[in-house]
């Protein structure tokens, strides 16, 4: 049975949740114009407060180490001045895009007269429950504010001080643009208990989306009694075909797992069609070592790799399912796309899939038959990406297929409504 929740705390989320909803009433009454105007002072904000974020990053960043956190967590949590910047860009970048809300989805004119449109419209009150991504607190707050959104935001304890001086630059910058500050929220009390509250705070919040580890999303998923959004975990692959341009395969399985390992759309595993593993997979195998990725090899892979002297050692069923968050990976040599898709079958995440190949039947088979979010064909798989999609910021990658999936960004932070107009019709 689950542990009741501290009474306070469940009231100290409800406070919030109420003020967030007033705040949403008036975020859906504002025009595009209002909307991106105060995203583009936010982002100021943010670059005329990057000491401060700095500082408090370096706080977090230091009681990670203290605590012996992974390497690539606290990539994930480090916040540099250049990845402020970026971070700032992004809420210009949603500016720049189209408003969601007020867009017609269908419409019609009915035989007696009346006229139906479909309408996007804001969700409401959002919470967002996160790890150690701070960046994750902006896009959420930008997104947001973009799609008429109150925001009710719940990073892990790692992040802590970088998450609360930020949403300190943002409160103080929606004021300054006449906007309630409540538009976006922080909850800095209550520990788990407070991301409990908001998960179950039906009525008040209108979804709630997790963002980080299996275990986190899990437990959104199995006990909030407000709608999710799940986004999943990132047990990317990239296979090399034999139809597959080598050199092309090299750089892709290259960016894909170095590029920024601590991600979720970095690749986890490298699958290689017998026919070209010999002349692939040494000199891949080698780049890869030289980057500093350890390697987890079936013993067809093995063998290859010991040929190249690049050390290994023998993957397991364990190590095909795990997403890493480091520089590892799992190699395997497969007979045919046959196997290949076998295995993808078996271990996926259903997050985003790559395909190496000038073979566009085999291509054709992957984008068919591979069930995930994204497929990727001859492409890295760190393109899986609400701003490389064009989306600018986004929320998270949703690997279920209810609502959303994939990269979602502000269309799939609406709603929609019927509007029905008539000249007295009655029935």
């Amino acid at each position: 049975m689950t542990e009741a929740i501290d009474p306070q705390v469940v009231d100290y989320v409800h406070d919030i949740a109420r003020r967030a909803r007033v705040a949403s009433r008036v975020l859906a009454l504002l025009n595009r114009g209002q909307k991106d105007a105060a995203l583009l002072a936010l982002a100021d904000a943010l670059e005329a407060g990057v000491a401060d974020v700095v500082a408090a990053n370096a706080e977090d960043l230091q009681r990670g180490r203290d605590k012996g956190m992974a390497e690539g967590l606290l990539d994930r949590l480090a916040l540099t001045p250049a990845r402020v910047q970026a971070v700032a860009q992004a809420l210009r970048d949603v500016a720049a895009l189209p408003d969601p809300v007020g867009e017609v989805v269908r419409g019609s004119t009915l035989a007696n007269g009346l006229t139906l449109r479909q309408v996007r419209v804001p969700m409401g009150v959002v919470g967002m429950i996160y790890e150690a991504r701070p960046n994750v607190t902006v896009d959420a707050a930008g997104l947001g504010l973009k799609s008429g959104n109150a925001v009710i935001l719940r990073g892990g304890s790692a992040a802590a001080s970088t998450n609360e001086a930020l949403v300190n630059i943002l409160r103080d910058a929606l004021t300054h643009q006449g906007l309630p500050a409540d538009a976006v929220n922080l909850l800095t009390e209550g520990g788990h208990d407070a991301g409990r509250a908001l998960m179950t705070a039906r009525g008040l919040v209108d979804l709630v989306i997790p963002r980080g580890g299996a275990n986190l999303i899990q437990t959104v998923v199995t006990e909030s009694t407000v709608p999710v959004i799940e986004t999943g975990i990132g047990n990317c692959h990239v296979y090399v075909d034999a139809g597959a341009d080598l050199t092309k395969a090299a750089a892709i399985t290259i960016n894909s797992k170095t590029h920024r390992p601590s991600v979720c759309n970095a690749a986890e595993s490298l699958l290689v069609h017998r026919a070209v593993a010999a002349d692939f997979l040494p000199k891949v195998l080698a780049e890869l070592a030289g980057e500093g990725v350890v390697l987890h090899t079936d013993e067809q892979a093995g063998e290859l790799a010991a040929t190249a002297g690049v050390a290994h050692d023998t993957a397991t069923d364990e190590h095909f399912a795990t997403e890493f968050h480091a520089l590892e990976m799992s190699v395997a040599v497969v007979d045919d796309l046959d196997a290949a898709l076998q295995h993808v079958h078996r271990y996926t995440s259903g997050h985003t899939e790559a395909i190496v190949t000038e073979d566009r039947a085999a291509a054709r088979r992957w984008v068919n038959e591979v069930d995930a979010a994204a497929v990727m064909v001859n492409a890295s798989t760190r393109f899986t990406d609400g701003g490389e999609f064009g989306f600018g910021a986004e929320i998270g990658i949703s690997t279920q297929k209810l609502h959303a999936r994939g990269p979602m960004a502000l269309p799939e932070l609406t709603t929609t409504k019927w509007v029905v107009e008539g000249d007295g019709q009655i029935r």
